[in-house]
């Protein structure tokens, strides 16, 4: 019976922290950060995202609210409360976002729950691209000066990954706001399996009282 209950136990922690894990159930996103040459900068495209390792990663909540003109890269993180800040490539944090040799590219991940027909606005400089369950938005990933844009979200209803990818080029003020509506990520079937089979126990250690007690 020992057994049987730590079995138990495990289960039903085990399936716990699936379920409830942060990288489950944190509503924010997940920041990637390159200086990259100009030219790349001036086309803010997933295909353009690089495949080394980010220079810095953070981690920040929704509404996005990143501003600033010839600021470095820590400042402009710090401008939206950038957190969970790790700086891969020592002095990336202290550089400008753009000094009109190098510029920055950023990616951010996460989930969003989303209705047909939601409208999204963005306020940046420069450009972006905004990719939800699939779907382009059709944003500009051009450079341009202090612009608000607005697009529409014509896929399903429900809860799906994004990506969104924004770059600085061309000196001149950095700016990203965008309201996205963050939501946990859906756990995975596996974890419940994992609850059931816990909650099964539970059910069979019942029974077995009953009948000892019969």
């Amino acid at each position: 019976m020992t057994k049987l209950k730590h079995l138990l136990f495990a289960s039903i922690g085990a399936a716990g922290l699936a379920i409830g894990s942060p990288a489950q159930s944190a509503n924010v996103a997940s920041g990637q950060l390159w200086h990259v040459s100009e030219a790349v900068s001036q086309n803010a495209i997933p295909a353009n995202v690089p495949l080394t390792p980010a220079d810095v990663l953070f981690s920040v909540n929704s509404p996005f609210n990143f501003s600033g003109s010839n600021v470095s890269v820590g400042t402009w993180l710090a401008s939206s409360g950038a957190f969970n800040i790790v700086e891969n490539t020592a002095g990336t944090l202290a550089s400008l976002m753009d000094n009109s040799t190098t510029g920055t590219l950023l990616q951010f991940l996460g989930n969003v729950t989303v209705t047909n027909g939601q409208m999204f606005t963005v306020t940046h400089d420069d450009g972006l691209t905004l990719i939800i369950g699939g779907i382009n938005l059709g944003f500009s990933p051009g450079p341009t000066s202090p612009s608000t844009s607005f697009a529409t979200y014509t896929g399903p209803s429900g809860n799906f990954a994004f990506q969104l990818v924004y770059a600085e080029c061309c000196q001149g003020p950095a700016v990203l706001q965008v309201d996205l509506p963050f939501t946990a990520a859906v756990p995975e079937p596996d974890s419940y399996a994992l609850l059931a089979s816990g909650l099964g126990l539970i059910g069979f250690v019942g029974r077995r009282k009953k009948k000892n007690l019969a």
